[in-house]
């Protein structure tokens, strides 16, 4: 027969076990208040300590004697804390009747400070007149030391961007210095010309590869070059260096523009013709001024480089063709070839860099603003002296903005009206 009901021996078992459960649950009140993991203490209005529990003292390290009637709750605190609760704890806690997660510290009797996180509710009587303070103040020292290693992070890594601005700043104005080295300080007054110049690199931290110089080659005529080195960086500015030095003598030498071009493509072959080939887009040209007449005869010849303007004084713009001419340095026996023009007063050349004509433009920067849009602006602002050509173009690009992302370059060489 199977066995049903619950036999003597496992009902008192089961009665003890539940007995040891149940008393397990059964802490006093007192007990609970006495040994809770946070502190408890009461106040008067006055803020005189009536109350304390078992944790709260341990924490100050103090008896009960020496705390309760005799201390009120400012005395626990150190003289940051009393100035804080005088100013802002208990207004607020008179003006709303409980307050909570005020980051505070305690003192301790050994002179050590525990923080804690406190809060406070009045009791009231039922007369509605408050009777006493009820405050509980919880353990803060592991978040205290969470924020103390937060802020620590936070100090070192702002030290540390503090430390990565000043580098970059440094950076920026040692590449600034060498950037201007790799410039004409100044270019020379010529006699019956107007010169003016535009320049911007991209990034404040790379060194620019666009380059331009005018200079003299006797007591009449002046050579200009304005040209554009493959790349950025330390690299790109070693070949400006050595493009610029090498224009020059080579004119020196023999300032016919298609002599100087092949001069300065043998140069650059035979010192990048290995493993890092580097070469340029450069136009040379010389400038002859006539003082008798004001007119200026150019002669010029490129190397792959976007052709020049020229600028009547009756309002036209038109490129000057420039045929054949490969990059510079690209080959070991290129074929310049050279032009010819003519400025009367009035006049103005204009060269310019690739920056200018693929600079980005539209709503979303996704066009180019082009050949024809450079020749169609140029030509509204003909008949007017090199330098307000150059503003004019200037003003434009820095209307692009975002839009203008690479290196920029121009050089203006006007024939003045005054003659």
């Amino acid at each position: 027969m199977c066995r049903t009901g619950t036999g003597p021996e496992e009902a008192d078992g089961g009665t003890s076990a539940d007995s040891v459960f149940a008393s397990l649950l059964e802490d006093s009140a007192e007990d609970l208040y006495e040994n809770a993991p946070c502190g408890y203490l009461s106040t008067l209005m006055d803020g005189t300590v009536v109350k304390i529990n078992g944790t709260l003292l341990e924490w100050l390290r103090l008896d009960r004697e020496a705390v309760v009637g005799r201390l009120r709750f400012t005395d626990l605190l150190p003289v940051g804390g009393r100035l804080y609760h005088e100013t802002h704890f208990a207004p607020l806690l008179r003006m709303q009747g409980e307050i909570s997660g005020v980051s505070l510290e305690v003192k301790q009797a050994d002179g050590g400070r525990r923080p804690v996180l406190v809060s406070a509710v009045i009791k009231y009587g039922s007369t509605g007149a408050p009777l006493l303070t009820r405050i509980t103040v919880f353990d803060a020292t592991d978040r205290r030391a969470y924020e103390t290693e937060l802020l620590r992070s936070r100090r070192a890594a702002e030290e540390s961007a503090r430390l990565a601005r000043a580098d970059r700043e440094r950076l920026q104005q040692a590449l600034a210095v060498l950037q201007q080295s790799l410039l004409p300080a100044a270019l020379p007054p010529i006699p019956g010309v107007d010169t003016a110049t535009y320049y911007h690199t991209a990034s404040p931290d790379q060194l620019g590869g666009d380059f331009y110089d005018v200079f003299p080659l006797d007591d009449r005529r002046f050579g200009f070059f304005l040209g554009d080195v493959c790349g950025k960086g330390p690299q790109a500015a070693a070949v400006t260096s050595l493009t610029r030095y090498t224009l020059r003598a080579a004119a020196l030498h023999d300032p016919d523009p298609v002599a100087a071009l092949t001069t300065l493509n043998q140069v650059l072959h035979d010192r990048y013709s290995g493993d890092d080939p580097r070469f340029c887009t450069v136009i040379f040209g010389v400038l002859d001024p006539d003082p008798v007449s004001g007119h200026v005869s150019v002669e010029l010849a490129s190397g792959g480089h976007p052709p020049a303007l020229v600028l009547r004084g009756g309002g036209t713009a038109e490129y000057l063709p420039t045929p054949g001419g490969l990059l510079v340095g690209a080959l070991p026996s290129p074929q310049f070839t050279a032009a010819r023009t003519t400025l009367a007063p009035g006049d103005t050349l204009l060269l310019y860099t690739d920056g200018v004509t693929e600079a980005r433009t539209g709503p979303d920067r996704s066009d180019l603003f082009g050949d024809e849009a450079l020749r169609a602006f140029t030509a509204e602002h003909a008949g007017t002296s090199a330098g307000d050509v150059v503003a004019a173009l200037t003003e434009l690009l820095a209307g692009l903005g975002e839009g203008l992302d690479d290196d920029t370059a121009l050089l203006a060489l006007g024939a003045r009206c005054d003659h």
